[in-house]
């Protein structure tokens, strides 16, 4: 571990020379590479001193446990205690840290909500995860927008997908794709009988077009007018988008936009996500047992997520967590959940793919 730690350390002062350079700092587009590269290695830099500063305070702290003074020396056992406990943990951070990067992590996202089984309760609460989305990423500050939705015009949605930017956006959401599942008693019900729906959440990592080799005419592109609720035109011109991507299969529509160009855009957009997401999942299963079953699906086949009204309480079955904090979660404090979800996560890497 700590020669791998070395080889970093060597590699930041590089980057830290390069960054002061004239030419470099001049050269816009190299200095940015060499600011992020930089950026992604302070971490581990940053970790790897403390841990150094620590093992240097046990040493000075054995170093009493020869003093004459008993009470001297109880004090150093204490403090040797205390940083011990202080560098196992560093340790363990350094570990996982040094563990191989999702390429994605760094990426934006596409979030696309869909209500599955529940009918209008399933749309009412595919509305209900949109704000809390919405939410945490307003509490992060990242910048939102909805590239598409089919409301049921009573707060509910069909389908909403939106894009979501800002900084570690995959690497924080990546988790929250799979089958929420919500047990309330609708406001509808008059007997006050509770309901489940359920609810599937897609987080796919934002493509740009060098991610995704798309040949055009692979493409049928149809355009058509945009149409309301019962039917009704929204305007009279063709500006609704649908795109097909004929060798996979793959439908994206578009018409929130008045203006056609727009529509193609964000169609183009949330095709290309959907690429990758395929592409990056047929990958794993090629060297996955467990993801070989799953082509083009990930692991959103799966129950993640269980959100309890009557209790107030939400479960995560892949952990196991049960917090009575649905109030806090709905409202987008969702760090409670995501926190553990990426301790748990990069534990199970560990186990995997040992570091030292």
């Amino acid at each position: 571990m700590f020669g791998k730690v070395k080889e970093i350390e060597d590699r930041y002062g590089e980057l830290e020379g390069q960054l002061s350079s004239p030419d470099v700092i001049r050269d816009q587009k190299t200095y940015q590479k060499y600011a992020k590269e930089h950026s992604m290695l302070t971490p581990i830099i940053t970790t790897y001193r403390k841990y150094e500063s620590v093992q240097e305070e046990i040493e000075s702290n054995r170093s009493l446990l020869d003093d004459p003074d008993p009470e001297m020396r109880r004090l150093a056992r204490e403090e040797i205690d205390s940083l011990t406990l202080d560098l196992e943990k560093l340790g363990e951070n350094l570990k996982a840290l040094l563990l191989p990067k999702d390429p994605n992590d760094e990426k934006n996202i596409l979030v696309e909500i869909r209500a599955g089984t529940g009918g209008e309760e399933a749309a009412l609460f595919a509305g209900d995860l949109f704000k809390m989305y919405i939410r945490y990423a307003e509490l992060k500050g990242w910048k939102i927008e909805i590239l598409s939705q089919n409301a049921t015009g009573i707060g509910g949605f069909k389908e909403i997908i939106l894009l979501i930017e800002g900084q570690m956006v995959y690497s924080r959401l990546k988790y929250e794709s799979g089958v929420h599942r919500v047990q309330r008693v609708p406001e509808t019900e008059a007997q006050g009988r509770i309901h489940t729906s359920a609810v599937t959440v897609a987080i796919l990592p934002e493509a740009e077009e060098i991610d995704v080799d798309i040949n055009p005419e692979d493409l049928r592109i149809d355009v058509y007018r945009s149409s309301g609720h019962g039917g009704q035109h929204v305007n009279t011109t063709d500006s609704a988008v649908r795109i097909t991507h004929l060798p996979s299969g793959i439908v994206v529509t578009c018409q929130d936009e008045k203006s056609q160009h727009k529509n193609k855009a964000k169609a183009m957009k949330v095709l290309l996500s959907r690429m990758l997401d395929r592409q990056q999942a047929e990958q794993q299963s090629k060297i996955s047992e467990e993801r070989r079953n799953m082509v083009g699906s990930g692991d959103r086949s799966e129950r993640i997520r269980t959100y309890n009204f009557p209790q107030g309480r939400a479960t995560d079955h892949r952990i196991g967590l049960t917090l009575y904090k649905l109030e806090e979660v709905l409202r987008g404090e969702l760090d409670i959940i995501i926190d553990p979800l990426i301790t748990y996560f990069q534990t199970e890497a560990l186990k995997k793919n040992p570091v030292g």
